[in-house]
C-alpha cells in the first residue's frame, strides 16, 4: 500500500493525463505514493479541501473552475500565488494548506523550449480564468511590452486587466469586437487558454481569427493535440504549441514541491505524446 496520496481536483477531471504523469514519476523514482482524480463539482470544494486535511492527503494539483474559488479556503499562499490570486498546487504540511502556482512557470519554460523570449513582445490572451491570471502575470514579469485579453465576458475579462496592470501593460478587448482582431494581427504571441477545442464540436474561441507567418500561437488544452484554433494558425503559417510541455513543466514543479524529489521530465513527456497519439 502507498504511504502517501496525491491529487487533482477539478470539475471535469477524468480526461487529465496528471494520474499517468505523476503515477509514472513515482514508479520510476521508486516513492511510495499513488496520485488520483477527484472530481469536485463548485458546490463540493470547501468540503473536498476540508477533507484534504481530515484524509491526511499531501497534496494536490487544482485545475478548472477551482484554481480562484479555492484561494480563501486556503490557510497560506506563496508569493506566487499571492502575486497571481489563483492556485494550482496545494502542500499539505501537518494540516496547514499552502497554496502555489506552477502555471506561469511551465508556461515560461514551454516558451523557452521553442526558443521564444517574451521580452519586448506583444501578446494576446483569450480567456480570463485562472491560468489566464498566472500567464499574463508570468509575461508581464517576463518583460512583454504587452498584454491584450480577449474574452466574451467584459467583467471578467477587465478584471483580470485591472490584475495584469499591477505588473505591465494591459488591455481588454470583447471577442466579437473589431478591435479584438487588430490584437491578433499584431501580436506576436496568442495564448489560447479557454476549454473551446477540447470537443470536436466546440466553436472556435474567437471567430476566423486573423493569424500569420511569423506568430507563436498556443494552445493550453493538450487533448486533442492539435485543436481547431491550432490547425487554423498552422493553416496561416504560423508556428503553433499546444499544452503538453506547459503540462509536465508545471507539474515537474509541483512534484519537487511535494516530494523534494527531481522530476523524470523528458521520460514524463515521451510517455504522454505517446498516450496521446504522437501529437507533441
Amino acid at each position: 500500500m502507498p504511504d502517501t496520496v496525491l491529487g487533482i481536483i477539478g470539475y471535469p477531471v477524468s480526461h487529465s493525463l496528471s494520474p499517468l504523469m505523476h503515477n509514472s514519476a513515482a514508479k520510476d523514482l521508486r516513492l511510495p505514493f499513488v496520485y488520483i482524480a477527484f472530481e469536485v463539482p463548485p458546490a463540493s470544494l470547501a468540503k473536498a479541501v476540508a477533507g484534504m486535511k481530515t484524509l491526511g492527503i499531501a497534496g494536490m494539483n487544482v485545475t478548472v473552475p477551482h484554481k480562484e474559488k479555492i484561494v480563501p479556503l486556503l490557510d497560506a499562499l506563496d508569493k506566487g500565488a499571492a502575486e497571481i490570486g489563483a492556485v494550482n498546487t496545494v502542500k499539505n504540511n501537518n494540516g496547514v494548506l499552502t497554496g502555489a502556482n506552477t502555471d506561469g512557470v511551465g508556461f515560461l519554460r514551454a516558451l523557452k523550449a521553442e526558443r521564444f523570449n517574451p521580452r519586448g513582445k506583444r501578446a494576446v490572451i483569450i480567456g480570463a480564468g485562472g491560468s489566464s491570471r498566472a500567464i499574463g502575470v508570468s509575461l508581464c514579469k517576463a518583460g512583454a511590452k504587452e498584454i491584450v485579453v480577449i474574452n466574451r465576458s467584459e467583467g471578467s475579462g477587465k478584471a483580470l486587466v485591472r490584475h495584469l496592470s499591477r505588473f505591465g501593460k494591459a488591455d481588454f478587448h470583447k471577442s466579437t469586437s473589431p478591435a479584438a482582431r487588430d490584437a491578433v494581427a499584431r501580436a506576436d504571441l496568442v495564448v489560447q487558454t479557454t476549454p473551446a477545442g477540447m470537443k470536436k464540436s466546440d466553436p472556435l474561441p474567437l471567430a476566423d481569427p486573423p493569424f500569420r507567418k511569423g506568430q507563436l500561437v498556443y494552445d493550453i488544452i493538450y487533448s486533442p493535440g492539435e485543436t481547431r484554433f491550432l490547425k487554423a494558425a498552422k493553416k496561416a503559417g504560423a508556428n503553433t504549441l499546444n499544452g503538453l510541455s506547459m503540462l509536465v513543466y508545471q507539474g515537474s514543479e509541483s512534484f519537487k514541491m511535494w516530494t523534494g524529489r527531481r522530476f523524470p521530465e523528458e521520460k514524463v513527456l515521451r510517455l504522454l505524446k505517446k498516450q496521446l497519439g504522437g501529437n507533441r
